[in-house]
């Protein structure tokens, strides 16, 4: 073999573990694929989310207005 041969060897193994190793770091191809499975759940969490925020404002507002009644009650009751 000669020294070019040797080189090109050397070179065509070293491209090679650089390869795995920029795969390993980047999570292989499958990562994007990842990513977008989560993207997606944490979208419908943050869906799920905002219906049960109205959900305990749509309460609140009810249980606001129980109280004002109930205040007012008793007031009316303690001035008579």
């Amino acid at each position: 073999m000669s020294r070019l041969d040797l080189a090109e060897k050397r070179l065509a193994q070293a491209l090679e573990t650089l390869e795995k190793a920029a795969k390993a770091v980047a999570g292989g191809p499958d990562r994007s694929g990842a990513f977008a499975e989560e993207r997606e759940r944490l979208l419908a969490r943050i869906a799920q989310l905002e219906e049960e925020l109205a959900a305990l404002g749509s309460a609140s507002q009810e249980v606001e207005g129980r109280l004002d009644g109930a205040i007012s009650e008793i007031r009316a009751a303690l001035a008579r």
